[in-house]
């Protein structure tokens, strides 16, 4: 990893990186894209989208990523299984696993939203959930 980013420091090289391992992502990417069965969860910059997630799978996906200081932090634990891709479920593909689903998420797909000039999210409860 640190080859790589001194090689893009040196080179100005652009990476696509594909990854399940939020650690590596952050430490070699300077945007980031969630992806969820195949759509945008969420999108920006790292920085903002690390320390500020807007969707609840963001949210769960950086609360994975092990740390010395795991003792009393706060943890969320997705329930359910992942659906299948070739049938995804209706609304929010996120919903079934969700613990802030509401109805709408059940029923309409939601759009991705600008919350900030670099930052997206596809959520119907972005707005309250800012922090």
């Amino acid at each position: 990893m640190t080859l790589l980013e001194k090689l893009k420091e040196k080179y100005k090289l652009t990476y696509i990186l594909v990854s399940h391992n939020l650690g590596v992502v952050k430490y070699l990417s300077d945007r980031i894209l969630i992806m969820y069965l195949g759509r945008v969860m969420e999108c920006g910059e790292s920085e903002e989208v690390f320390f500020s997630p807007l969707h609840p799978y963001t949210e769960a996906l950086i609360q994975a990523i092990p740390r010395l200081d795991d003792k009393g932090r706060r943890k969320i634990i997705l329930k359910g299984e992942v659906p299948n891709p070739a049938f995804p479920p209706s609304g929010c593909v996120f919903h079934p696993r969700c613990i802030y689903k509401m109805r709408i998420c059940e029923e309409k797909v939601p759009e991705l939203q600008q919350v900030s000039p670099l930052h997206q999210v596809a959520c119907h409860r972005a707005e309250e959930l800012k922090p």
